[in-house]
C-alpha cells in the first residue's frame, strides 16, 4: 500500500487556551507556542511535519525525473550585467550549478577576468550569500555583505580589489541597508540597528535604524553618527553620495509605504548639518542626479504614473505641497517639471550620455525612452520583444550601458548599448536545453468583480487544445506597488514541457499601473486583489483552458498570504495551493522583525475599521472546520526573519484540523534558509521539483 491509498495522518499539534480581545472581539489562537521557533516543543513538531511530508514526496514516482530535468536545464551559464567603477569592470556569473554567482572583476571587456568573491567558498552548503556590495569611486576597494541561512542581518567587510585580500573592517548589525563611498574613498556610509538579543534576533522587531559613516581600517565602535530620530522610532535612513562627491543625499523611509522624504547634507563642509529637502510623506521621491544647486527627482507627486522634476535647493520648495497644488511652468514653490507624466508607468530613471534614460511600464512590459537635459524627447530604445528590460547603469557622461532582456521564452541575455548610435549589440547569451520556438506567450485583460479590466500573461505549448483540461499554475502577487513583468525560468520550462499552462496575473497592489493601481489593493481595498485573482481563475476556467480539478494557485510571501486567502474563500475553485512564505496570520504580522512595516500596506488590527476588513481576509482566522480545502503544501524556512515561519506553522496546524476533504494537507519547511534571498541553487532544485512533484500527484498530469 502506497501513502496515496491511505488517508495520511498528520501530528497531534497541542493546543492551548489563548483568547485575545480585539475591540471586542473574542479571537481565539490555539497555537501561538508556535511562534517560537527554537523551542524544543517546535523543533519537534517540524520534524514530525517534515516527515509526513517527505514520506508523501518520496513516493512520487515522477518527483526524481523532474529533479533531473531541472538539473539539466538549470547547468548553463548565467551573466549579470557589467558595471564600473575607476578603471574596472565587475560582473556577476554563475557557471550553472553553483550555489551562489561569483563576482568577477577586469580592466578591459576583453580582458582576463578575476574572480574578487567567491561566496561558495565561505560555507560548506552554499547557505552564506553575498548581500550587497559597493565599489569605491576609484574601484581601488569594494564593502560587500554577507548573509547566513537567508537572514535579513548581514555583516559588512572591506576588500581590497587589486590583491582580493581583506582588510580589518568588520561591521554588523546591519539591515536593510547598502553603502556608499565617499569619493576619496576613505569610508562610506551605511545604516544599522543597535545590537539585538542574540536568541530573538529572528523574530525581534527591528526599530531605530540610525545612518553611520565608517572610515576605513577603524573599529565599528569609532563610526561617525550622521543622522538618527530618537523620536521616529519607525524611520529608516538610506544614504547616497552624489555622483559629483558633494552630497549626501538621505532617503528616510517609514515601513513599505512608498512615500519618503529627502534629507541632504554638503559633504565639502564637513560640520554641515543634515537639511530637510522634503520633510513631509506626501509623495514618493527617487533622486537620480544633480547639476550644483538643482536636484533631479522622480516622483510621484500630483501624477501616480510618475514624472521627473527639478528642486534648486537655493528655492526650495515649501515644506509641503498640498495635493491640490501642481508646479506649473517654468517654476511654483521650487519645483520644475522637465519629464512630464505619460500614459505609461515610469518604473525608473537613470542619466547616461547627458541625457535621461527612462524606463516604463506599458500593460506591463518595458519601454525604454530618452529624453534629453530639458525634457525633450529624444528616441525609444528598440527591444527584442515584448518581455522585460533592466539594467541601463553608468555614468552620467558615459556613451555605452549594458541592459539585460528577458522574456517568458527567452533566457536572460546581456545587450551593450551605444548612446550615441542607437545600437544594441549581444553581449552574453545564454545557451538553454530547450525550443522556445516551441511555444507562445499572450497577454489577455479580463474583467474583475467590479470590472476593472486586470492584464494576464499566459504562456504554453504551440497548438494547445482549449478543452478544459489542461493542467495549469496561476501565480500572483499584488501588493507593495511591486510589478510582474515577463521573465524567464528554468522552473516554467519544466511545467511547460510537461503541457502546463503557466500564467500570471498583474493584480492591483502591483505597480504595473502606477501609484493609483497600488492603492486600490491596500488597506480596506485588499479584497479588490482577491477578486482580482479569482476573476483571473474563473477566466481560465470559462475559456477552456482549465477546470477547477486542473487549476494550481501558487505565491509568495505577500503572495502567500494572496493564496491563503483565495483558497479559504473560494476552495472549491483550485485544485492545489502553494502558498510559499506567506502572511497567514494577520492580526499578528506587525508583532515580529518588520512586520510593523507593512500595517501601510494592510492596515492595523490595532485600528477597529481596519481591524475589521483584516480579519475578514486573514487566511489562519478563516479556515471553517468541515471544509474540503484544495490539496495543499505550505513552504517555509526555519531561518526567515522577514516573514517568520510561525505564520506558515500556525496556518499549517489550524488547516489539518479543520480541513474535512481526502487531499493532502502539508508542510515543507526548509532548514538553514531565510525568506528567499540566497538560497542556494541546490535548495531551489529540491524545492521546486518537489512542489511540481506534489503538482503532478494532485492535479493527475501524466
Amino acid at each position: 500500500m502506497t501513502q496515496f491509498d491511505r488517508p495520511l495522518s498528520y501530528p497531534t499539534t497541542r493546543k492551548i487556551d489563548q483568547t485575545d480581545d480585539y475591540h471586542g472581539v473574542k479571537v481565539s489562537d490555539p497555537y501561538r507556542w508556535l511562534e517560537n521557533p527554537d523551542s524544543e516543543e517546535t523543533q519537534a513538531w517540524v520534524e514530525a511535519q517534515n516527515a509526513v511530508t517527505f514520506a508523501y514526496l518520496n513516493e512520487i514516482p515522477a518527483r526524481e525525473k523532474i529533479k533531473q530535468r531541472l538539473t539539466q536545464l538549470w547547468d548553463y551559464e548565467k551573466y549579470g550585467i557589467p558595471f564600473k567603477e575607476g578603471s574596472r569592470y565587475f560582473y556577476y556569473k554563475n557557471d550553472g550549478l553553483q550555489n551562489q554567482s561569483v563576482l568577477y572583476t577586469l580592466t578591459s571587456l576583453d580582458g582576463e577576468p578575476k574572480v574578487l568573491i567567491d561566496p561558495n567558498t565561505l560555507s560548506e552548503d552554499g547557505t552564506v550569500a553575498l548581500g550587497g556590495i559597493a565599489i569605491s569611486e576609484d574601484g581601488k576597494y569594494m564593502a560587500y555583505g554577507l548573509s547566513t541561512s537567508g537572514s535579513d542581518w548581514q555583516e559588512w567587510k572591506v576588500r581590497e580589489v587589486a590583491t582580493g585580500e581583506d582588510l580589518s573592517d568588520h561591521l554588523k548589525w546591519i539591515k536593510f541597508s547598502g553603502a556608499s563611498w565617499t569619493h576619496d574613498g576613505k569610508g562610506f556610509f551605511y545604516s544599522r540597528y543597535d545590537e539585538p538579543n542574540e536568541k530573538s534576533k529572528h523574530e525581534d522587531v527591528n526599530y531605530y535604524q540610525k545612518l553611520f559613516y565608517h572610515q576605513i581600517g577603524t573599529p565599528q565602535s569609532e563610526d561617525v553618527l550622521i543622522y538618527e530620530r530618537p523620536d521616529q522610532k519607525e524611520w529608516g535612513f538610506s544614504g547616497g553620495v552624489t555622483e559629483d562627491g558633494q552630497y549626501l543625499i538621505i532617503s528616510v523611509w517609514q515601513g513599505t509605504e512608498t512615500k519618503n522624504l529627502i534629507f541632504y547634507k554638503d559633504l565639502t563642509a564637513p560640520e554641515s548639518t543634515v537639511v530637510e529637502l522634503i520633510s513631509e510623506f506626501e509623495a514618493e521621491y527617487s533622486f537620480i542626479d544633480n547639476e550644483g544647486s538643482i536636484f533631479w527627482f522622480q516622483t510621484n507627486l500630483n501624477a501616480p504614473l510618475g514624472r521627473v522634476i527639478a528642486i534648486d535647493t537655493n528655492n526650495p520648495p515649501p515644506s509641503s505641497l498640498a495635493c491640490d497644488e501642481t508646479p506649473s511652468s517654468p517654476r511654483e514653490g521650487g519645483f520644475t517639471e522637465i519629464i512630464p507624466e505619460a500614459a505609461e508607468t515610469l518604473e525608473g530613471i537613470g542619466l547616461l550620455n547627458n541625457q535621461f534614460v527612462a524606463s516604463y511600464l506599458k500593460d506591463a512590459y518595458t519601454q525604454i525612452k530618452i529624453f534629453s537635459l530639458d525634457g525633450s524627447f529624444v528616441r525609444e530604445v528598440a527591444l527584442p520583444g515584448i518581455g522585460s528590460a533592466g539594467g541601463f547603469g553608468g555614468k552620467r557622461d558615459d556613451t555605452e550601458t549594458f541592459y539585460a532582456y528577458t522574456s517568458f521564452t527567452a533566457p536572460n541575455t546581456i545587450y551593450r548599448y551605444n548612446m550615441v548610435t542607437d545600437e544594441s549589440t549581444i553581449y552574453r547569451q545564454p545557451k538553454v536545453d530547450f525550443n522556445p520556438d516551441d511555444y507562445e506567450t499572450k497577454q489577455v485583460f479580463y474583467p474583475s468583480q467590479d470590472g476593472t479590466q486586470v492584464p494576464m500573461f499566459i504562456t504554453h505549448k504551440k497548438g494547445l487544445q482549449l478543452d478544459g483540461n489542461n493542467p495549469t499554475y496561476l501565480y500572483g502577487y499584488g501588493g507593495f506597488g511591486i510589478s510582474l513583468t515577463p521573465s524567464f525560468s528554468v522552473s516554467n520550462v519544466v511545467w511547460l514541457e510537461m503541457g502546463g499552462v503557466y500564467a500570471i496575473a498583474c493584480l492591483r497592489g502591483g505597480g504595473e499601473y502606477g501609484e493609483s493601481w497600488h492603492q486600490a489593493g491596500t488597506k480596506l481595498n485588499k479584497q479588490n486583489v482577491f477578486d482580482d485573482f479569482i476573476s483571473a481563475a474563473e477566466w481560465l476556467i470559462e475559456n477552456k483552458y482549465t477546470k477547477p480539478a486542473k487549476l494550481a494557485i501558487a505565491g509568495g510571501s505577500n503572495g502567500g498570504l494572496l493564496v491563503g486567502a483565495c483558497m479559504t474563500q473560494r476552495p472549491e475553485l483550485f485544485g492545489a495551493a502553494l502558498p510559499a512564505v506567506g502572511v497567514m496570520d494577520m492580526l499578528r504580522f506587525h508583532k515580529f522583525t518588520i512586520g510593523w512595516a507593512w500595517t501601510s500596506e494592510y492596515g492595523s488590527p490595532e485600528n477597529p475599521e481596519e481591524f475589521s476588513t483584516i480579519h475578514g481576509y486573514s487566511p489562519l482566522h478563516n479556515l471553517k472546520p468541515g471544509t474540503a480545502y484544495p490539496a495543499t503544501m505550505i513552504t517555509t524556512a526555519d531561518h526567515d526573519d522577514r516573514v517568520v515561519p510561525a505564520h506558515s506553522f500556525k496556518f499549517a496546524s489550524a488547516l489539518q484540523e479543520t480541513h474535512a476533504g481526502e487531499k493532502p494537507v502539508l508542510i515543507r519547511i526548509e532548514t538553514k534558509a531565510g525568506h528567499g534571498a540566497g538560497k542556494p541553487t541546490a535548495k531551489i532544485i529540491e524545492e521546486l521539483a518537489d512542489e511540481w512533484a506534489f503538482l503532478v500527484r494532485e492535479l493527475d498530469i501524466n
